[in-house]
């Protein structure tokens, strides 16, 4: 699940306009791809980690919307990405980003 995750992220990216809103709102899932790049930013307590803590806690207490989600919060618990709310987000925002993560694990991006 996860190796599809990063794969179709790329392809996600790769299929619209750099400058767009919906590439700029999923800056956050960038560090989940990139597990090197999450725990400098997490050491660094930096804004994008912090939102990227804003979603995974989103997400967890939205299982029931997006049940697609318990199995890959689970994969990214076991690679020690951890939910905790910082507040920093905007409620848009986070939904927006789980719709995108749910389109994904769903294989809309999947080729």
């Amino acid at each position: 699940m996860y190796r599809i995750f990063c794969e179709s992220y790329q392809n996600f990216l790769n299929s619209i306009n750099n400058d767009s809103y919906r590439v700029k709102n999923s800056e956050p899932l960038s560090l989940i791809v990139d597990i090197k790049k999450y725990e400098k930013e997490e050491q660094k307590q930096s804004e994008l980690y912090k939102k990227l803590c804003d979603l995974l806690s989103y997400m967890k207490e939205n299982l029931k919307r997006y049940p697609k989600l318990k199995a890959f919060l689970w994969t990214l618990d076991s690679r020690n990405f951890k939910e905790k709310k910082y507040n920093i987000s905007k409620e848009e925002d986070l939904e927006e980003q789980t719709k995108l993560v749910n389109s994904i694990l769903k294989l809309a991006y999947w080729y």
